[in-house]
């Protein structure tokens, strides 16, 4: 991999003066650190220190199984590639494969890493994994949360590529996932040659 960063660079770097914890919640602690320039210049950022993340794209010959659930974020429904949090001590494919079966009740016979990426590197100290579920056999069950409330859908690629980024697929980490499957499979958008 190219290295895009020069010794010019080195003087960007802020040094980590140590972080207090100021509010712990179910889904991330919210930190303050105080972080100091190489010019000198310090102050108080607020981190949000969450666990890791992983988000599954189940893979049939033409389509996406996707699933639909509420954000409380956005204060509306969404629909997603399947995903969560990865348990402490757990492995990113571990929980992706843990994840794929309580959302969707499918097993994944064949499961791909794609990549990882920080979800936000301004606010957010942890990562997300991307993996491709291949093979899929179902189960014939959900095993959801207390709090998890989802449906299934099953949309073609086509669907989902056209789709993503609008109001019912808001998910900016979906469209990432939806990168990083481009990359992998070299498969042609809408709309382009050679479809």
């Amino acid at each position: 991999m190219k290295n895009y960063f020069t010794k010019d660079d080195e003087k960007l770097k802020w040094t980590d003066g140590g972080a207090k914890t100021l509010l712990h919640t179910v889904v991330c602690d919210i930190t303050s650190h105080h972080n100091t320039s190489s010019s000198g210049v310090s102050g108080d950022y607020i981190i949000m220190d969450a666990p890791e993340w992983v988000v599954v794209i189940p893979e049939k010959e033409k389509t996406f199984l996707m699933v639909k659930q509420w954000r409380h974020g956005i204060n509306a429904l969404s629909v997603e590639f399947p995903g969560g949090v990865v348990d402490r001590g757990e492995e990113p494919e571990v929980a992706a494969r843990r994840e794929l079966e309580e959302e969707t009740g499918c097993k994944a016979g064949k499961l791909i890493k794609l990549g990882e990426l920080s979800p936000n590197p301004a606010l957010f100290n942890n990562h997300v994994h991307i993996f491709l579920a291949q093979d899929l056999q179902a189960t014939g069950s959900q095993h959801l949360d207390e709090d998890e409330f989802i449906n299934c859908v099953e949309l073609t690629k086509e669907e989902v590529f056209e789709e993503i980024g609008t109001e019912q697929f808001p998910h900016a980490i979906m469209s990432t996932a939806m990168m990083f499957y481009v990359r992998y499979s070299h498969y042609s958008l809408p709309g382009q040659a050679g479809q």
